[in-house]
């Protein structure tokens, strides 16, 4: 899918009113908040992070030049040898490259299917434009209030590796 049109977005939101958007941070709850709100509504999920790998495969350098710069850098380029500033700037989710290809795979749903998608490149910028009800977006923020270690809830144990890293300690 290229650039979405002013023309398109009327059918675009009609034909996406029944997709809910939970956008946000790393962290913060976006998978577990969908996964509970579609149990109890008999919603479908839709996990941006699940499609990352097929989407960046499927693309010319044209079509998604930061992309294509990324993957041509090796690890320490993209994660050491840049400030935190360049490495926001230029990646290649944060700039909305083949956000379309998410739009695509939504409206391979059926029609009328309730849908809550969700991940960190669901954009405000990007989403708005197609939301047919304001309400129907959410983004979620990570909050340092969670105590280092693990977080329990039933059924869930998540460890916090920030921590092992920090002290030079594997899990306990």
């Amino acid at each position: 899918m290229g650039e979405i049109t002013e023309h398109a977005l009327p059918a675009l939101r009609a034909r996406l009113r029944q997709v809910y958007w939970i956008g946000g941070g790393s962290g913060a709850g976006k998978s577990t908040i969908a996964r509970r709100v579609a149990g109890r509504h008999g919603l479908r999920v839709y996990t941006t992070d699940d499609a990352m790998r097929d989407h960046g495969g499927r693309f010319t350098p044209q079509e998604a030049p930061w992309l294509s710069r990324f993957k041509a850098m090796g690890m320490d380029e993209r994660w050491v040898s840049r400030s935190p500033e360049t490495m926001l700037e230029s990646f290649h989710w944060f700039q909305g490259e083949l956000f379309g290809l998410i739009v695509e795979d939504l409206l391979r749903f059926p029609a009328g299917t309730g849908v809550i998608a969700e991940g960190f490149r669901l954009l405000p910028r990007l989403v708005r434009p197609l939301l047919a009800e304001p309400g129907h977006a959410v983004w979620l923020l990570p909050t340092p209030r969670l105590p280092p270690g693990r977080v329990r809830q039933p059924g869930l144990a998540v460890e916090d590796r920030r921590q092992d890293q920090r002290s030079g300690e594997g899990p306990a």
